[in-house]
């Protein structure tokens, strides 16, 4: 399986961004723990980080014939962005939302996912562990099919 990791805004500070709420891993990090980890075996994982949302929706377009899955933690764009949701669902890839955090417990302008609806699941607070439910969870979609 091909699996597009996706991450938003201001991850690319982690581990230097309010480490008390994300954690004091950087992304590079995360993102080696991710790719290191045996449900990961035999699946390729292609890793973006923009603070960009029309670069986050230009990569979901052009990975579409690529990707079999993604895995996106859309970061502050998860409150707002129609236009992130509208390109999942446009291309009709199995998406899971991930966030290191527990949104349902953060201010309250985070706790409504407008990306939610359009993907398989969604998971928070566990911290890096959220990404490898993500993949799980998208490894059972995958066998579902």
């Amino acid at each position: 399986m091909n699996i597009l990791v996706i991450n938003g805004p201001n991850l690319n500070l982690l581990g230097v961004r309010e480490p008390d709420t994300y954690g004091r891993e950087t992304l590079e990090e995360i993102n080696q723990w991710l790719e290191s980890q045996p449900e990961a075996e035999g699946h390729t994982l292609k890793f973006f980080q923009s603070n960009h949302e029309g670069e986050i929706i230009d990569t979901i377009h052009s990975d579409r014939d690529w990707a079999d899955g993604i895995i996106i933690n859309p970061a502050a764009f998860t409150h707002y962005s129609y236009a992130i949701r509208d390109a999942i669902a446009a291309v009709g890839i199995p998406t899971v939302e991930v966030h290191l955090s527990d949104i349902s417990k953060r201010e309250d302008f985070r706790k409504h996912s407008v990306i939610e609806a359009v993907c398989v699941g969604q998971v928070m607070g566990l911290g890096k562990a959220s990404y490898l439910e993500g993949l799980k969870r998208l490894l059972r979609v995958e066998r579902e099919v």
